[in-house]
């Protein structure tokens, strides 16, 4: 049976992957989580698909194995189209989401409510030991709030009201948000391309 690895040490989202592909791919029996050892890739591409094809390539290199990868980030209409691939170090250092969140909110404090306008993009690569990178893109349409609700989700979740809806990310069970997510998009199309390298 197949076994791909999936370049995150991130449980949640390493599960969130488990959940979204591995019904999708025959024959898939596991998606194991980057090895510790390999250490972290330098993400210097300057979009969301370049970053998630240095972190796939990081590993399908590393173990001469195929390999997925992510990078994801909330780009503000108005903003034209920031934070981007800055979202989890927008107010300065990596992964501080509670100083993410004040940064953006201050910045968009007089906005109107019909300029507050986002979208959750996601970029999902496979890679290949040949050096192939295979990426596709999704995205979740919404706008902001004012101020946070919710407790679920991490991020911009509380802040983030997706189409089609009258609550935040956050205020959405993680089965509500992972069905409608761009996370799910992009890799619901990305198991597409799986079976072929499966070996």
């Amino acid at each position: 049976m197949g076994v791909i690895y999936f370049a995150t040490g991130n449980a949640h989202k390493l599960a969130e992957v488990r959940e979204i592909v591995q019904p999708l791919v025959p024959g898939l029996s596991d998606i194991l989580g980057m090895p510790s050892d390999l250490g972290e890739p330098v993400e210097d591409g300057v979009s969301f698909a370049e970053n998630a094809a240095i972190k796939a390539r990081h590993v399908a290199d590393a173990l001469g194995v195929p390999a997925m990868a992510d990078d994801s980030g909330l780009c503000v209409d108005v903003m034209g189209g920031a934070p981007g691939i800055f979202s989890a170090r927008w107010a300065g250092r990596h992964g501080d989401d509670a100083a993410n969140l004040d940064l953006l909110l201050a910045q968009l404090a007089d906005v109107l409510p019909g300029n507050r306008g986002a979208r959750f993009v996601c970029a999902a690569a496979l890679a290949l030991p040949s050096g192939e990178v295979m990426i596709e893109e999704g995205e979740m349409r919404g706008s902001l709030r004012f101020e946070r609700a919710g407790s679920n989700g991490f991020g911009y979740d509380p802040i983030f009201e997706p189409e089609g809806f009258t609550v935040t990310n956050a205020e959405l069970t993680p089965t509500q948000k992972n069905a409608i997510s761009h996370r799910r998009k992009a890799f619901e199309k990305l198991a597409a391309h799986i079976p072929g390298v499966l070996g």
